[in-house]
């Protein structure tokens, strides 16, 4: 039986590859919102970050999804986001 290839992608805060699932993708629209994608099938460009407030914080400090999504991403999108990602590490 062939073995099946793991999805890897690069962490923006980290910089490190890890499995597409331990991860978690961040979505701009097309309208140019900003949002977490759960499932990964969301349509729009996307960056992926670590399940960690830390990694969002090195993003953060580094402009690593301001490079991602080559635009500049408001302060308040950072916020929604760590509060997201504190909600889903309490779950």
């Amino acid at each position: 039986m062939k073995q099946r290839k793991v999805p890897l992608r690069k962490c923006t805060g980290c910089q490190e590859m890890k499995n597409k699932k331990d991860l978690v993708r961040i979505v701009r629209s097309e309208d140019g919102t900003f949002s977490i994608d759960l499932t990964g099938k969301k349509p729009g460009r996307g960056a992926y970050l670590c399940k960690d407030t830390a990694c969002l914080e090195k993003a953060q400090k580094g402009k690593g999804l301001e490079r991602s999504f080559k635009s500049p991403v408001p302060k308040e999108v950072y916020d929604t986001l760590r509060a997201e990602l504190e909600e889903m590490a309490h779950e």
